[in-house]
């Protein structure tokens, strides 16, 4: 068993966008390139958080992390909620070994800028070679400076509160939490390389019933599972993981989010009409946003196109107003979202009701700005890219919407993403044929591309 002193990593994870400055940031890299090699010089055992699968959901292992391990270095770049939260948590639980790091561009809250902290410079969103290097060269002093004690008190409030204590936790409760995060980290790697892969849902299901009892399995690796199944499609085990889980990680707001999308696609039964109530009572619990209000407006979007092919013109025509008033409310919600948005223009455009068209003059320059906003030329995004090739497909670029299409091929995707891009432009072309005679041949060739995708 090694001796090295555990250093924990609250970063985020894949590229997120600055909120000041909307420029794309590569938080792989930095770790990757920087904190990573320093930590091996330091001679020290990483192990970085895990906020972005969790989607928010701060669980018993995020809390043994930053109680137990020697060291931390928390990434503030981007201003992210999750990061600052572990960093309070860990200021109330250590008096010296938190190490903050942030690009220069964020901008600090003023009550962290008295903090001593490690900067370092972004291109364009992008770290260099050189400047990793100089990032890298920071840390590994700081980190042996840590490892040999000599770091004066970094938490305000062990500085405040004189003889504040903090939590003092026993040598064996640090050596069981080694033994978990090893095993842990090792379940999640052997789920993330089943992710996506449908031929191998046997060996989900194996790892499914090793979990079991599931109120004593690692919150992570419960959600872990859930989003594996989404990327298989596997909806009957994804709703049966839910509703089987602890009542903490099942009324979780994301969760319940997943459970919806699932009982929408499996569509058995009264299955959309329970992921109807499940979304609307999220509404009414947190209010609407972008993502409810967007799934909702998918699950409305299927039941009209079914409906239209069974020639059920009334509730087809209430399901298209349905999912049109889904997406306008997630996206009056959240106008930076384009996701909705996009959706709400390919709808608007089906629908082709009186005042429809006076409404997309309206909202489509809203929704290219808000794609925009987002980096879209740079980004890796999937949802990003598809929604500029709806863009395109919409004011009939065509040329730009197959530079999209390429570029979904290039970023991490899943099947079923693949099939909704194809489901809307379908919706486009259907509308397109109504109003033309007959649907561009350009936008058959793409929606022939993505379906060839899809499978």
């Amino acid at each position: 068993m090694s001796l090295q002193p555990l250093l924990f990593v609250a970063m985020p994870f894949g590229k997120k966008l600055d909120p000041s400055s909307r420029v794309e940031i590569d938080f792989d890299r930095v770790y990757e390139q920087a904190i990573a090699p320093a930590a091996e010089i330091a001679d020290l055992e990483v192990i970085r958080a895990d906020e972005e699968i969790q989607g928010g959901l701060i669980h018993v292992g995020m809390f043994e992390r930053l109680l137990l391990a020697e060291i931390v270095v928390a990434d503030l770049t981007a201003l992210n909620a999750n990061v600052f939260y572990e960093l309070g948590i860990r200021h109330a639980a250590r008096p010296r070994t938190t190490i903050p790091i942030f690009a220069r561009m964020t901008r600090l809250p003023f009550d962290l800028e008295p903090i001593r902290a490690v900067p370092y410079d972004l291109r364009g969103g992008h770290l260099g070679d050189e400047e990793a290097a100089r990032l890298r060269d920071a840390l590994v002093a700081r980190l042996q400076r840590a490892r040999e004690a000599g770091e004066h008190q970094d938490s305000p409030l062990f500085q405040l509160i004189r003889d504040y204590r903090g939590i003092e936790l026993a040598h064996e409760a640090t050596e069981s939490f080694r033994d978990r995060v090893r095993e842990i980290t090792a379940i999640r790697d052997r789920i993330s390389g089943l992710s996506g892969d449908r031929e191998r849902l046997a060996e989900l299901l194996e790892i499914e019933e090793a979990l079991r009892p599931f109120n004593l399995a690692p919150v992570e690796l419960l959600l872990d599972l859930l989003l594996a199944y989404r990327s298989v499609e596997a909806w009957d085990r994804l709703v049966a993981l839910t509703e089987a889980a602890p009542e903490v990680v099942r009324n979780h707001v994301t969760v319940q989010e997943q459970l919806a999308q699932a009982l929408g696609r499996r569509n058995e039964g009264d299955d959309r009409q329970h992921a109807i109530e499940i979304l609307h009572e999220v509404t009414e619990r947190f209010g609407p946003s972008a993502e409810t209000s967007g799934i909702l407006g998918g699950i409305y979007k299927r039941q009209y196109e079914q409906w239209q092919l069974e020639e059920r013109e009334h509730e087809a025509s209430a399901a298209l107003d349905a999912a049109i008033e889904a997406y306008a409310e997630g996206f009056e919600a959240d106008p930076r979202d384009a996701y909705p948005g996009i959706n709400l223009l390919t709808l608007l455009t089906n629908r082709d009701a009186a005042g429809d068209r006076e409404r997309i003059g309206a909202l489509s320059p809203v929704v290219a700005f808000a794609l925009s906003r987002r980096g879209v030329d740079r980004s890796s995004d999937y949802w990003d890219i598809a929604t500029a090739l709806e863009l395109a497909v919409l004011s009939a670029d065509w040329a730009a919407a197959e530079r999209a299409a390429g570029r979904l091929s290039l970023v991490k995707s899943e099947p079923w993403m693949f099939a909704t891009t194809a489901d809307n432009l379908e919706i486009l072309a259907a509308a397109f044929a109504r109003r033309d005679g007959s649907a561009p041949v350009e936008l058959e060739r793409l929606v022939e591309h993505l379906r060839a995708r899809s499978v």
